[in-house]
């Protein structure tokens, strides 16, 4: 591995927009005066504020997440990227079984409170939805999924037993909110007027602009902080609302996140993503997906089947993979 690439990192729990800006701008440049070469970027706010601010860096290299696309799309990408979030040992594992886990994990440290009996709204029906809403319905929660624009997803929902429907259904029927989609404005201050007596809202989707906390702030009577990351906002209407990490991961922000197991096949895509992108400016080949999984099976005991030549020949495929075409779906 190049011994040219080094990491700067900076960040602050509980940090303003500000903070979080200031942050950003602290791995840019290293003491002395050395720019990055490059970038390993969740969420695609550092890919940005090179794009905008600090172009004349922008001859390495880079993977980051989402706005990696509008970028591109744009015509505005100056560097070769890989986009680890698509890789399937990511996708499939830190958002679906990671969520899973972590979910449950800040509400009950956040709030103490039996989910059982409970209705929980989720609004997405992706991986990351579908891992929280498994954990939801294993600790005994009724299940309503509002599933965005997707018909795909809302037919899977509803194919898998659960109520599907609008927010604007829902919204009156929950106990607990969740918001996975990584979309804005999923709920409103028309929700929130409605909604019943000390309703718990959280996101687990991406940043707080899936829920709208300017709103709550403006329009609240009051705002009570019962302990750092819960918020009770009191309404004009007399209800209360509770609201985890401000909005923001809630995993993140009242819990320790994705337990250390389901990070590192996130972690191992991207250290070879790095080396990957380090050699060659490609797309991320399906056969590190497969490298990645391999390397976690024998922590959990698992055994595999070998195909023989004979078999491999009648599927067409390599006996060491990939097993899976490129547009398949897992």
């Amino acid at each position: 591995y190049p011994s040219s690439v080094l990491w700067n990192n900076y960040n602050i729990k509980g940090m303003t927009d500000e903070e979080y800006v200031w942050c950003i701008e602290q791995t840019i440049y290293w003491k002395d005066g050395q720019p990055l070469n490059m970038i390993l970027d969740d969420g695609g706010d550092l890919t940005n504020m090179v794009h905008k601010k600090y172009p004349i860096l922008l001859s390495g290299t880079g993977p980051n997440h989402h706005n990696l696309y509008k970028i591109m799309k744009n015509g505005e990408l100056k560097i070769p990227a890989i986009n680890v979030n698509d890789s399937v040992t990511k996708s499939k594992f830190d958002n679906l079984y990671g969520c899973n886990e972590s979910l449950i994990d800040g509400i009950k440290q956040a709030t103490d409170m039996m989910i059982a009996g409970k209705v929980a709204v989720v609004a997405g029906y992706g991986d990351v939805g579908k891992g929280c809403i498994q954990a939801l319905r294993g600790f005994g929660a009724r299940v309503i999924i509002t599933p965005s624009m997707d018909p795909i997803n809302a037919l899977q929902a509803a194919m898998e037993g659960y109520e599907v429907t609008t927010m604007e259904e829902a919204f009156m029927e929950g106990n607990i909110f969740v918001t996975t989609t990584g979309c804005e404005d999923l709920l409103l201050g028309k929700h929130f007027e409605q909604m019943k007596d000390d309703s718990i809202v959280c996101n687990i989707g991406h940043f707080d602009c899936e829920i709208d906390m300017n709103w709550l702030n403006a329009n609240s009577a009051k705002k009570i902080n019962i302990k750092p990351q819960v918020d009770r906002y009191h309404m004009k209407s007399g209800r209360n609302i509770i609201v985890l990490a401000e909005g923001r991961l809630v995993n993140l922000g009242c819990a320790m996140g994705h337990l250390s197991f389901i990070m590192s096949n996130s972690f191992t895509n991207q250290v070879l993503a790095q080396i990957e992108l380090w050699k060659n400016t490609s797309k991320y080949p399906l056969g590190l997906d497969e490298e990645v999984a391999a390397a976690h099976l024998d922590k959990l005991g698992v055994k595999l089947t070998k195909l023989s030549d004979k078999q491999a020949k009648y599927l067409g495929l390599n006996c060491e993979g990939p097993f899976k075409p490129d547009h398949y779906h897992y």
